[in-house]
C-alpha cells in the first residue's frame, strides 16, 4: 500500500484519525520541548507535499531573487522528494517524517496552500503561518461540510476551533465571507491581494508565451484549444479510498465531431489517482501531470469544467468558460455548493456530451466572453501582483 493510500485511510476513518491526533499530538508536544526555533528557516508545502507548484512555488521563486531573504534557509516538504527538482538554493525534506516535524517546529515561517500541521495542532507561537489557499470556493469547504460518507468511510465535520493561520489570501469579498465562516478565520487576517499563482495569467498572457508553449507541447497553432479540467468526487472512491473519475464522454466521438478544428487538453485533479483511460492522439492530450497549469490556461481558448476553482483563475483571461455539470443533482446533494455554477455561466441546459459538443461547435465567443467578464468582476476583484504583496507581508513580519 502506498503512502497516499495510508493517508486516505487515516483521513477518512474516524477511529484511526482520533488515534492519530491523540498519539501524534502527544509525541509532538514532547518534541517541541527540545526543538529550538530558527528565525532564518522558512518551510514550503504545496498540496500536502504532493507538488512543487501553485502559489507557494511562486512565492519561493520570487523569494530566492529578493535580497531581503538572503541568508534564509528555504525548505520544501514532499511526499516523494526525489521526484521534484527545485529552482535555486532550496532544500527538501520528506513529509510526515521526524525530520519534517522538526523542520516545521523550527521554522519561523510556513508558506503553504492547504495545511502544514498534518491534522496535528503543533504550530509554535513564533511561527508565522502564511496560507495562500488553493482557490476560491464553488463547492462547500471546511465547517460548512456536514458529516458525509465518501466511499466506504465517513469524514466527520470537525469541532469548530479558531484557525491557527496568521495570514490567509483571498481574491474577493466573496472569498472573505466564505473563508471566515467555513474555516473559522477572523476577517482581519484574510488579505484580499489575489493568489500569487495567478500573477502569471497577467504577466505571461502574450503571443510570445502562447506560441512557445504550443511549440513545446507540439500543438498546432491553427486549432482551437479546449482545456477540460474537472474536479474530483469525494463520494466516488475505490477500495483504497482513492478518488476515481468517470466523466460520461466518448473521446472517439469527440474526435470525430471536433478533431479537425480543435485540440482537447485533459487535466485531471491531483486527487484523482485512477482517472478515465485517456488514449492520446492528434486530438486529445493528457495533461494531468503537466507541471504548469497556468501554461495550459494561457494557450487554451475555452475552459470546460464542472465545480472546479479553475473557473475563478481562468476568468482573469476573459475567455469563454463552459460548465458541464453532468451530475449536478448528485454532486450538490452529496458535496454541497455555495452557488449554482451552471447559472453563473449560463450553462443550465448543457448536461450531456452532445450538448457540450454542440455548444463548442456553435460557440458565440463574444457572448461567452461577456459572461466570463461578469463572473470575474464579481468573484475575482484582485489579481496580478499577489506575489510581491505576499513577500512584503512576510518580510514585514520578519522585520527585514
Amino acid at each position: 500500500m502506498n503512502s497516499i493510500s495510508i493517508i486516505n485511510k487515516v483521513k477518512y476513518s474516524r477511529h484511526l484519525f482520533k488515534l492519530y491526533r491523540k498519539y501524534g499530538g502527544f509525541a509532538l508536544k514532547q518534541l517541541k520541548k527540545v526543538v529550538r526555533p530558527d528565525d532564518k528557516l522558512i518551510l514550503f508545502v504545496s498540496f500536502g507535499g504532493r507538488k512543487y507548484d501553485d502559489s507557494p512555488r511562486c512565492i519561493y521563486e520570487a523569494m530566492i531573487e529578493d535580497h531581503r531573504f538572503d541568508g534564509f534557509q528555504l525548505v520544501w516538504a514532499f511526499i516523494n522528494p526525489e521526484r521534484h527538482k527545485l529552482k535555486g538554493r532550496g532544500e527538501k525534506v520528506k513529509i510526515d517524517t521526524l525530520a519534517f516535524f522538526k523542520t516545521a517546529l523550527k521554522a519561523r515561517v510556513w508558506v503553504n496552500n492547504s495545511n502544514v500541521s498534518r491534522g496535528l495542532p503543533f504550530k509554535g507561537k513564533h511561527t508565522f503561518d502564511f496560507d495562500t489557499w488553493h482557490g476560491s470556493a464553488i463547492k462547500k469547504i471546511g465547517f460548512d461540510i456536514e458529516t458525509q460518507t465518501f466511499g466506504n468511510s465517513t469524514k466527520t465535520k470537525p469541532s469548530k476551533k479558531l484557525s491557527s493561520h496568521d495570514v490567509f489570501c483571498a481574491q474577493s469579498p466573496f472569498d472573505v465571507e466564505v473563508f471566515s465562516q467555513a474555516l473559522n478565520i477572523p476577517e482581519d487576517i484574510i488579505k484580499v491581494i489575489g493568489l500569487p499563482r495567478n500573477d502569471e495569467l497577467v504577466s505571461r498572457n502574450n503571443e510570445e508565451t502562447i506560441i512557445a508553449v504550443k511549440q513545446k507541447l507540439n500543438i498546432p497553432h491553427d486549432k482551437t484549444i479546449i482545456l477540460y479540467a474537472p474536479t474530483f468526487r469525494e463520494f466516488d472512491r475505490d477500495e483504497g479510498n482513492n478518488c476515481v473519475l468517470t466523466p460520461p464522454m466518448n473521446l472517439e466521438k469527440w474526435n470525430k465531431e471536433l478533431g479537425d478544428k480543435y485540440v482537447l487538453l485533459f487535466r485531471a485533479h491531483y486527487e484523482v489517482v485512477k482517472c478515465m483511460d485517456v488514449i492520446e492522439d492528434s486530438f486529445v492530450k493528457n495533461m494531468s501531470n503537466y507541471p504548469n497549469l497556468n501554461e495550459l490556461m494561457l494557450i487554451s481558448d475555452i475552459c470546460l469544467s464542472d465545480y472546479s476553482s479553475i473557473f475563478f483563475d481562468y476568468s482573469i483571461l476573459g475567455r469563454p468558460m463552459l460548465c458541464w455539470a453532468y451530475d449536478f443533482e448528485e454532486y450538490s446533494a452529496k458535496r454541497g455548493l455555495y452557488f449554482d455554477i451552471r447559472q453563473a455561466l449560463q450553462c443550465e441546459e448543457m448536461m450531456t456530451e452532445d450538448d457540450v459538443i454542440s455548444c463548442i461547435k456553435n460557440l458565440n465567443v463574444e457572448e461567452r466572453e461577456s459572461i466570463t467578464d461578469a463572473f470575474q468582476k464579481k468573484y475575482v476583484t484582485e489579481y496580478g501582483n499577489a506575489t510581491m504583496k505576499s513577500l512584503d507581508i512576510i518580510a514585514n513580519n520578519l522585520g527585514i
